[in-house]
């Protein structure tokens, strides 16, 4: 026999795993010292064989091998074979004496999964020593149970538990026979007799009565379950289950299972499909405990008990959404919530349907729609659905000088009350809320800037994705409005939709330190007069509603950029007072001058058509 055999490699399809498995063979020799260490480090699980019917190669195991692979760092499941069990002489080694010396080795060595003996010559456990083998890497043990105090480990427990409330889908605490049979389907692709669910109740009665009650298995008798699974060598069982829910080898949640491959391309969005919506409404019920149709701190620490903890806690949660008057997310606004998150992070709302347990592929829970109508994406859309794609989720950014009343209007959004103090704006602030346009409900997503905070007005990328841009000033500050105009000079606003809204209109008005007054400013831009609102009165003007009405036809709210416009004024001006003379044949030459410069150097240089009444 040689001192070392060539690579083996043996194919997946003889193997119970369906996988490949290559089995190297090292030397012991003090020479070949670091094609050892070399091996080591490739490999996945390492074998230490030792002759039964030698005592000082059972020895090495523990004084050398072992101690070498620690002092070397290397973490890899450990398999201990005995081999020759055909030369064994019982009555010079009995294999009572010989399990009471592994036995305190396998205690001390945590990475040993399990102590096989055979006989190479005469085939005994020989592939049974490779199928421990691969299941020590596939399936470890090491991850589930505590070998020295024979229990599941605590992280281990903590995910099946939360399998087990994923499972619940009445939420009672309890997995009775349909909640048994689907997570038996979902998991292993075939249901359970009554006669075996029956089977499996009593198997755990017999040993943990307190596992089973009339409504069925609790979270107590689901884990001994596994106990039982992993302590009779059916690891493999608890993996599936484990991987099934998307837990990788330590024990936490897979990368790809919370986010998956979700290409979004530059000129689409993302939206919750009706999907997503029918889920998120569906989890919120099931985890309302007190059928109030609100979850109050209680429950929401419940249901965000499945994930890392609420992800909005820096954004003011809830006061960003809808809430009742004990300060309780209702319906309404959990549904907005997320429709913002999915709007602004889809990645985010893709982890929380992982961890929330959307069943099936949690891409399904969301969906691409075009930014703009007739964009290439647009197009492709149309045609892939067959129908025409509607935005339902809209981003307004809302700007205006210190003190203007842009917290206080995000807040009327949300149905705040109104809160008399003023508090400065210093980092941006989102609120979101529904709004009806024309019998149809949409999302507005309202990000608040500060008057320091303008590094998004500077981004050309920032701004594509606003749909709407909201300038609030204060109607009784004379120097507010002029804020929105220097705005407009610094920055490249002129493609944004834009509405102007004046807020604290029940105190005395103020005329407006600016160039031209408002009302006139938005004229010359083709936009609507400012919308004057009180928060305080709660006369609002519908301006939430004139919002959604403008997401739904943006150009009508696009402001007309007008080249030239002083020129174009004094011009007409001419014009009008040479007719009206009509006299001369001076001034019939400078108005045809005058309309021939008007012409040529203000109309042709327009990037907007002449109105009828300019015309």
């Amino acid at each position: 026999v040689q001192a070392v055999v060539p690579e083996v490699t043996i194919p997946p399809e003889v193997t119970p795993e369906n996988v490949t498995t290559h089995i190297i063979d090292t030397s012991p020799k003090a020479d070949d010292q670091e094609v050892l260490e070399t091996e080591l480090r490739k490999a996945n699980v390492v074998c230490i064989v030792y002759a039964v019917d030698d005592r000082s190669s059972f020895q090495r195991v523990h004084e050398h091998w072992l101690t070498m692979l620690r002092l070397q760092g290397i973490n890899l499941p450990v398999i201990l074979v005995g081999n020759k069990v055909d030369m064994r002489d019982d009555e010079n080694i009995p294999g009572t004496v010989l399990e009471e010396e592994v036995v305190p080795i396998m205690n001390e060595y945590r990475e040993i999964e399990i102590c096989v003996e055979c006989s190479a010559k005469a085939l005994l456990n020989v592939s049974e020593l490779f199928y421990f083998a691969q299941k020590a890497v596939l399936h470890p043990t090491r991850p589930l149970y505590d070998a020295r105090d024979h229990t599941m480990k605590p992280k281990c427990a903590e995910a099946l538990a939360r399998i087990f409330r994923l499972c619940d889908m009445d939420g009672d605490g309890m997995l009775n026979d349909s909640e048994l049979n689907e997570f038996q389907r979902k998991c292993f692709n075939t249901p359970l007799q009554q006669r075996e669910l029956e089977g499996v109740k009593e198997i755990v009665k017999a040993s943990r009565p307190d596992g089973v009650t009339e409504g069925g298995l609790n979270v107590e008798g689901f884990l001994y379950l596994h106990l039982l699974f992993i302590q009779r060598g059916r690891v493999e069982t608890t993996w599936m289950v484990l991987r099934k829910f998307g837990y990788g080898d330590d024990l936490s949640l897979r990368e790809d299972y919370l986010c998956p491959e979700f290409d979004v391309p530059a000129d689409c969005c993302v939206e919750l499909s009706l999907n997503g919506y029918a889920f998120l409404t569906e989890i919120f019920k099931r985890y309302d405990a007190d059928g109030d149709s609100a979850f109050c701190q209680e429950e929401l620490d419940n249901i965000f008990s499945l994930s890392p903890g609420i992800p909005w806690k820096r954004g003011k949660f809830p006061q960003s959404t809808v809430t009742n008057a004990a300060g309780s997310v209702t319906l309404e606004g959990w549904l907005a919530q997320w429709s913002m998150t999915t709007l602004l992070d889809h990645k985010l709302t893709l982890a929380y349907l992982a961890y929330f347990g959307f069943p099936g592929d949690i891409r399904d829970g969301l969906r691409l729609v075009p930014r703009r109508s007739g964009s290439p994406s647009a197009n492709a859309l149309r045609k892939r659905k067959k129908g025409k794609l509607q935005r339902n989720v809209f981003l307004c950014y809302v700007v205006g000088a210190p003190g203007s009343g842009k917290t206080s209007l995000i807040n009327a959004f949300a149905k705040k009350p109104h809160n008399e103090d003023y508090v400065p704006t210093t980092r941006s602030a989102t609120t979101v809320n529904s709004v009806d346009v024309k019998g149809s409900e949409k999302y507005l997503v309202m990000q608040e800037f500060g008057p320091y905070d303008t590094s998004v007005l500077q981004s050309r990328k920032q701004l594509e994705i606003c749909d709407l841009l909201v300038m609030v000033y204060d109607s009784s500050d004379p120097n507010s409005f002029s804020y929105l105009t220097n705005l407009r000079k610094n920055y490249a606003l002129d493609s944004l939709p834009t509405i102007f809204v004046a807020t604290k209109s029940d105190l005395d008005y103020a005329e407006q330190r600016s160039e031209q007054p408002p009302d006139i400013y938005c004229r010359e831009l083709k936009l609507t007069a400012p919308v004057y609102v009180s928060v305080r009165d709660s006369q609002m003007a519908n301006v939430f509603q004139r919002m959604g009405a403008i997401t739904r036809v943006p150009a009508s709210a696009t402001p007309a950029v007008l080249l030239s416009r002083p020129n174009s004024w004094s011009v007409t001006r001419i014009v009008g007072v040479t007719a009206l003379a009509g006299v001369g044949l001076l001034s019939t030459v400078v108005a045809y001058q005058a309309i021939k410069y008007w012409w040529n150097h203000v109309v042709h240089s327009r990037s907007v058509p002449l109105s009828r009444r300019e015309l």
